[in-house]
């Protein structure tokens, strides 16, 4: 991808920007009814399950969530109980950034306006944009979209209220599954996918490739 000037860096947040503890902190509360040796395969049942439920109408980002993990422990033969639901989605909010986005957003941000668009609720993602370490010039959930990501709706919403084109923002994401296929299927072509190991990576959708988000800064030329 050339070095361009967007008229606005988009991001995911959760993986991306806040790290995605949903795996650890189901694997703590289920670590008395789920060997060591299965937990691996019962966290990645749960996250296979709450991508399966995003794809469906919107609904509350605790109901994807817990029926998520209902599922999953159905599949599994495992006890649920709602006080389970409950205790990982509180847990939601304790999460933190990745030690490389601070300064590496900070450093973006004093060229180019940054904006969240993720599959959040209005009150959860408060708690994570004071983290950030970066002036944030909008943020847009799923709760004012009325549709999760990996659906075109929130991105066609975010570019209408941006007044802007798909060509000119720059997209930058952790997830080929929910944003970036999406993106290349939109005619987003400015992409950075931010390798963390969520996805294994494919060239075929068209994106700059980096390891953390201080590395973001040299894809724009600053």
């Amino acid at each position: 991808m050339a070095v361009f000037k967007p008229k606005f860096v988009t991001f995911d947040c959760y993986g991306t920007l806040i790290k995605f503890d949903m795996a650890p902190s189901a694997a703590r509360h289920f670590s008395d009814r789920v060997s060591e040796a299965d937990m691996p395969a019962f966290t990645a049942d749960f996250s296979r399950y709450r991508f399966d439920e995003v794809l469906g109408a919107w609904k509350p980002y605790f109901d994807v969530v817990s029926n998520a993990l209902q599922r999953t422990c159905k599949k599994w033969g495992v006890a649920w109980s709602p006080a389970d639901s409950d205790a990982i989605y509180t847990d939601c909010a304790s999460w933190g950034p990745h030690p490389d986005v601070p300064a590496g957003l900070a450093k973006v941000a004093q060229h180019v306006p940054l904006v969240l668009l993720s599959n959040s609720m209005d009150d959860l993602i408060t708690h994570h944009i004071p983290r950030l370490g970066a002036p944030i010039h909008m943020a847009i959930t799923a709760e004012e979209t009325g549709a999760y990501k990996p659906q075109m709706r929130g991105f066609e919403y975010m570019l209408n209220k941006l007044g802007c084109g798909p060509d000119e923002i720059l997209h930058v994401s952790s997830s080929l599954r929910y944003d970036l296929m999406t993106c290349y299927d939109m005619g987003i072509t400015n992409k950075v996918f931010v390798n963390r190991g969520h996805d294994a990576p494919n060239p075929f959708y068209g994106y700059t490739e980096i390891s953390g988000i201080d590395q973001l800064p040299s894809v724009l030329g600053l």
